[in-house]
């Protein structure tokens, strides 16, 4: 399949940016490009764009792209390690960085790649194609670790009973496919969840997290991009969860707080100054528009940070 992805909340993302023509810019989640290719369209010919991204089939979409455009530069990696690209680069500093956090509309809509469960297909999950799978995760953690990751990286309240009935099937047969898990889920939830949107949803959110490292790659990648930016450097991040977005609110308001001392110190003793300032205090949500061209950008959350 070809890899185009509609890229969610575009223009706003591109504004929040606030692009200089001879900027140095980071797109850490390149995809097919989309954002990528409208950052480029801002850039002089002094200007540089530097695409990332740890998907093997992304990292060739974007390369042919962007292949006769001297202002890019495409390298495969996952976002959390920019610093040490930029670095191999010869650059110290960017004027900004965007993140779009999550699972691709390609990775979704392609069967083999297992991240869907209205595919029957491999139960893969895996966004670098190398390492761990799904199915290494299903067939050889215990109930307890099932549980906790199915509960907190999905915030699954039947997280119990679902990795109880994984626990019990594996011993039946080995659990290889999308179809065969999310029948398990199925099975196990009571029959009014099953009304409530696929049940499967949920577990294969918290097993997609789990097989990437998703949330810690996003702290890593946002520490690297508060030491990256420049000053008045902008970091752009969309998110699509509950958890991402907790993650990257925390940390913003963290950069934005100054003194934390008790307020009965007659003097400031610790020391700590703002590191920037939120550009705008809520995050932006898809328009109506959006949401009637791709259904898909309807749980989508822009925040943006510039460091001072």
């Amino acid at each position: 399949m070809e890899f185009s992805h509609i890229p969610v909340l575009l223009n706003e993302t591109i504004d929040a940016l606030n692009i200089k023509p001879d900027g140095i810019y980071i797109d850490g989640t390149a995809g097919g490009g989309g954002h990528s290719a409208e950052i480029l369209k801002r850039l002089s010919a002094n200007g540089k764009l530097i695409s990332i991204d740890q998907d093997p089939s992304a990292i060739a979409a974007v390369t042919e792209r962007f292949k006769d455009d001297n202002r890019s530069v495409v390298v495969q990696s996952n976002f959390s390690r920019m610093a040490q690209v930029a670095r191999q680069l010869g650059i110290e500093a960017v004027d900004g960085i965007l993140l779009d956090i999550g699972v691709s509309s390609v990775q979704l809509d392609t069967p083999e790649r297992g991240f869907s469960f209205h595919s029957d297909a491999p139960l893969d999950m895996r966004m670098s194609q190398s390492g761990t799978t799904a199915a290494d995760l299903v067939n050889g953690l215990g109930f307890e670790e099932l549980r906790r990751i199915i509960s907190l990286y999905g915030e699954e309240k039947f997280a119990s009973s679902i990795a109880h009935a994984i626990v019990k099937r594996r011993e039946q047969e080995k659990i290889e496919t999308t179809f065969q898990l999310a029948e398990i889920i199925k099975q196990s939830v009571p029959a009014a969840k099953r009304r409530d949107g696929h049940p499967a949803r949920k577990t294969f959110q918290a097993l997609r997290i789990a097989v990437n490292g998703e949330l810690d790659r996003l702290e890593e990648g946002l520490d690297a991009a508060l030491s990256l930016l420049s000053s008045g450097g902008r970091l752009a991040v969309i998110t699509f969860h509950s958890l991402e977005d907790r993650i990257t609110k925390k940390k913003m308001q963290q950069w934005c707080t100054g003194c934390t001392c008790p307020k009965d110190f007659p003097v400031c003793v610790c020391g700590n100054k703002p590191k920037g300032r939120l550009v705008f205090r809520k995050p932006v949500e898809a328009s109506l528009a959006e949401l009637n061209k791709n259904p898909r950008s309807r749980s989508a959350k822009l925040r943006c940070f510039e460091k001072m």
